[in-house]
């Protein structure tokens, strides 16, 4: 068994097959020369506290060698033969494979003339070290982008007592991932500690500026000590596609997370998975879900045949407030709210008929542990029903039915 990608996806997949009692040969290819690792707190606690006080990896580095899982660092697959069966690496070796999983990921999207001296993009542990030494020495950060990475970063930054702007070209910040009104919630929460929220923000270029930069806007020029860009992402398919595996926002796979090509298998980040309940492909980059389909590839590896059926899930922690989403949500502004804007205690339903199809909720995670519940049986629920807090969730669905018993 060959796994492409050390990221959590990779190495749960490894591990699952230890754990099913596949006892042949398992390689790891990491394109990074560290054993795979945790991303989330990259953008939070690292921030926070330092290399030193944040461990990051997935498994201590001798459980590979104990598990017999030969582990290739700092090298990268180059080219697939999918007839011959082989990966050829970005050192010249080459190896065999019965069954292949990539777990390729995502990279940052790059900006045409936003990068050099003071400008960084957040994915790997040593852009995050990096970020961790300029934020440190910074009195301004700026921040291009509202999305998740974006907040996250300029959350810390402000925790750490740094001056924060943030632009965001949209509206409000996390417009497409929450919709306008969590958006807005958001935005006033940064404004709330201390941030220069700046939407409707085009930038355009940078300009040095001493040891720092001048961030030129369609609105003027933002003076900053360094600049972080989090502008979306992008699969990483180019392997799969010089194979001809089929590739259109990510890799095609089926439910069971395989490709056309026999043996060969795509997840995590990478993947765009068939969804035979939304009839559609769809390519999720949460955290959750790459180590929930490893586990589900690796035992379709060995021969299982298990449709990857879990609820989507991710969560983000900003300043001391936790936003949770459970499902896919394709409109965020086409919800049902429940609970109090004010408060900051707010849940988002996107509803398709009578059933939950999605949940978004700010400082409510027990709604979304009740819609993940319900999202897994059959239920029935009402707009009305949804904005009456008085009406528990976890009610909703009729209770499991028992076997009968002989008398």
């Amino acid at each position: 068994m060959v796994v492409v990608g050390g990221g959590v996806g990779g190495a749960a997949a490894v591990g699952e097959l230890r754990r099913a009692g596949f006892d042949g040969g398992i390689t790891l290819i990491c394109a990074e020369n560290a054993v795979p690792y945790q991303r989330p707190p990259l953008s939070k606690d690292f921030l926070l506290n330092g290399a030193a006080a944040t461990n990051c990896d997935v498994q201590p580095p001798d459980w590979y060698s104990q598990q017999e899982i030969e582990l290739l660092l700092g090298v990268r697959a180059a080219q697939l033969d999918l007839a011959a069966k082989t990966v050829t690496l970005s050192d010249g070796g080459t190896i065999s494979y019965d069954s292949l999983l990539l777990a390729t990921g995502v990279r940052p999207r790059t900006l045409p003339g936003i990068d050099g001296e003071g400008v960084c993009y957040l994915r790997t542990m040593g852009d995050a070290a990096e970020l961790l030494d300029r934020i440190h020495a910074a009195e301004h950060v700026a921040v291009l982008g509202g999305g998740f990475i974006g907040c996250e970063v300029a959350a810390a930054a402000v925790r750490l007592g740094k001056r924060v702007t943030i632009l965001e070209a949209l509206p409000t910040l996390l417009q497409r991932a929450l919709g306008t009104t969590m958006g807005e919630l958001i935005a006033g929460i940064h404004r709330g500690e201390g941030a220069d929220v700046r939407t409707g923000q085009f930038v355009s270029g940078i300009r040095r500026r001493g040891r720092g930069l001048s961030v030129i806007t369609g609105d003027g020029t933002v003076d900053c000590d360094v600049l972080v860009v989090g502008v979306g992402t992008l699969p990483n398919q180019e392997l799969a596609d010089r194979a001809g595996l089929p590739v259109g926002n990510g890799i095609d796979v089926d439910e069971y997370c395989a490709t056309q090509a026999p043996g060969v298998y795509a997840i995590g980040d990478v993947a765009a998975q068939h969804l035979p309940s939304y009839g559609r492909l769809v390519r999720v980059e949460h955290y959750d879900t790459a180590i929930r389909q490893g586990r589900t590839a690796a035992r379709n590896m060995l021969g299982a045949r298990e449709a990857f059926t879990d609820i989507h899930w991710f969560w983000s922690d900003q300043y001391e407030h936790s936003i949770q989403s459970a499902g896919i949500t394709d409109n965020p502004d086409d919800v049902v709210m429940r609970g109090s804007a004010e408060q900051r205690s707010l849940s988002a339903f996107q509803l398709n008929g009578d059933r939950i199809r999605s949940v978004i909720s700010l400082n409510r995670p027990k709604d979304v542990l009740d819609v993940r519940r319900l999202l897994a049986r059959e239920h029935s629920v009402t707009a009305a029903q949804l904005r009456d807090e008085s009406a528990p969730l976890k009610r909703l669905a009729p209770p499991p039915q028992r076997a009968a018993t002989a008398n």
